[in-house]
């Protein structure tokens, strides 16, 4: 049964990895824009671990300071209970400056740490903007020859259409036109002929009267 599912699930995803290849091949600007979101989406990741590790290291700063203020206050109290002779506060002050003086140290190698570690995410993190405004930059090209290209493909159809055939469009206008014209010409002259022919008789008669 686990074989079966692996196999419906390998199938799935080559189907739809075939899918998204034939898309790319269709419309290569898509598949790009596409691509871009998801390397911002991507940056808007990277974006925030750096936030992230500013806090950590202003975290082991302030908790090195504390530490070492905290063992700076246990050695001036262990020396002021040497000089009153007070043994048992000496050894317990000088055993909590080191403990303090122990996590002041290592606060500040974290600390040391984290600053490398900010200062080569920050660089990867600003060649990573660059390179995705290159993309951007890159892809408003390609978008401008594509429209040129397009635009031209357009200009040469209607060339070939005008050249290729026998009557362009604006011909088979124009001959429409015409036969709109005589239509209606043909129209005017039939409906005026009969009252011509009623002005001439009426002419000849009154002719035929003065004779």
């Amino acid at each position: 049964m686990a074989n079966l599912f692996t196999r419906i699930k390998d199938s799935v995803s080559a189907d739809l990895h075939s899918m998204l290849d034939q898309k790319e091949q269709k419309n290569p600007i898509a598949a790009l824009n596409q691509y871009l979101r998801q390397s911002e989406q991507e940056k808007e990741k990277v974006r925030k671990l750096v936030e992230r590790q500013y806090k950590l290291k202003d975290e082991f700063t302030s908790e090195y300071h504390k530490a070492k203020d905290f063992a700076d206050k246990r050695l001036k109290q262990a020396s002021i209970a040497e000089k009153a002779g007070e043994e048992e506060l000496h050894q317990f002050a000088l055993k909590e400056h080191e403990e303090y003086q122990a996590r002041a140290d290592r606060m500040k190698a974290l600390r040391e740490e984290a600053v490398k570690q900010l200062e080569g995410l920050e660089q990867k993190y600003e060649e990573m903007k660059h390179k995705l405004k290159d993309m951007h930059l890159r892809r408003m090209e390609l978008m401008g020859r594509e429209n040129v290209a397009h635009a031209n493909y357009q200009i040469n159809k209607v060339i070939e259409e005008s050249s290729d055939k026998p009557y362009s469009r604006f011909q088979e206008l124009e001959n429409y036109i015409e036969g709109l014209e005589y239509k209606v010409n043909s129209s005017y002259y039939r409906s005026t002929f009969d009252s011509k022919i009623a002005r001439l008789e009426k002419e000849m008669q009154d002719k035929e009267k003065i004779n």
